[in-house]
């Protein structure tokens, strides 16, 4: 039986199961990575509301931040889930590529920079809301770590 394709194109049964492991390992480490930012900045948030509620809105930014590596997850997740197929059409190449856990591993490390920044930023700008800006300064390069890693796993999809 002939499926079409030549020797060289053709990968090993267990191929998918490393595509399989990439889309998961990026969802659920930058969802990781989000629920940690969300609750330790959140936590901060709460702390700082009793003395100052009308700071609240203000400081949920730190929890938005943090939403938004899930989404950086999410994005590369749906790609690599698009991209599989049945065994054996692609290379071991192809389905190791998938497994490179970039994204994931750069939203848990942004989601614990934007979590501890948020926690601390939004209870000292309670006290003192010249911190204000400067809390969203480091907000936005930790958020950039995530980014960073989007970048790349997108990068490596268009190789595969």
């Amino acid at each position: 039986m002939t499926t079409g394709y030549t020797e060289k194109e053709l990968g090993p049964i267990y191929g998918p199961f490393f595509g399989v492991m990439g889309a998961s390992s990026a969802i659920i480490f930058s969802s990781m990575g989000a629920a940690y930012g969300t609750a330790k900045s959140g936590t901060g948030i709460a702390a700082m509301s009793v003395m100052r509620p009308e700071l609240v809105m203000k400081s949920i930014i730190p929890v938005v931040m943090a939403g938004i590596i899930a989404i950086y997850g999410l994005v590369v997740a749906v790609l690599i889930a698009g991209g599989l197929a049945k065994p054996p059409v692609y290379s071991l190449y192809k389905f190791v590529l998938f497994l490179s856990m970039a994204v994931g591993f750069a939203g848990l490390a942004a989601g614990f920079a934007i979590g501890i920044v948020g926690d601390a930023g939004v209870r000292g700008t309670a006290q003192q809301p010249k911190l204000f800006v400067g809390m969203i300064l480091i907000l936005i390069f930790a958020e950039v770590l995530g980014l960073y890693g989007l970048i790349v796993a997108i990068y490596l999809f268009t190789k595969a």
